[in-house]
């Protein structure tokens, strides 16, 4: 889901009925999950799916820990939108993302993402040799272990 344009993730998505609070604008926990989908799907489009993350012999998974988000517009039901995502950096392990939602040329909210590689039963651990050997060629700032 979605293409990459450069080294930016970007996913198209719809503003529907469910993504609104009572006044039609866009509830703010809304951008949350859409933030998480175009994570999501910019580590799918490279090939970092979550299950075949944990059904590896070294499985491991992502943890947010840290996101904050600026609101800088609304939008509304049937907005069509662009969610744009960049991985920074991989230092050790975590994985710095930065995003940003926009309906045409329009920032509607910015995100700056903190997420931990964990073991299933948690902890903190260095992503696998192979995880940041995909997630490489896509960082702006080089892999640093």
């Amino acid at each position: 889901a979605g293409a990459f344009a450069g080294r930016e993730h970007q996913l198209p998505v719809r503003v529907y009925y469910e993504d609104t609070d009572f006044t039609g604008l866009t509830y703010h926990a809304s951008y949350v999950r859409f933030f998480e989908r175009g994570r999501t799907d910019g580590l799918r489009v490279i090939g970092v799916g979550h299950a075949d993350l944990l059904s590896t012999p070294d499985p491991c998974a992502f943890a947010v820990t840290r996101l904050t988000i600026e609101f800088l517009r609304s939008s509304r039901i049937d907005d069509a939108l662009l969610v744009r995502t960049q991985f920074r950096a991989v230092r050790g392990p975590r994985l710095l993302i930065g995003q940003r939602i926009t309906r045409g040329e329009a920032a509607i909210a910015t995100a700056e993402v903190e997420a931990a590689c964990i073991r299933p039963g948690g902890g903190v651990r260095r992503p696998p040799a192979g995880l940041a050997g995909r997630l490489a060629p896509w960082l702006l700032e080089p892999y640093s272990s």
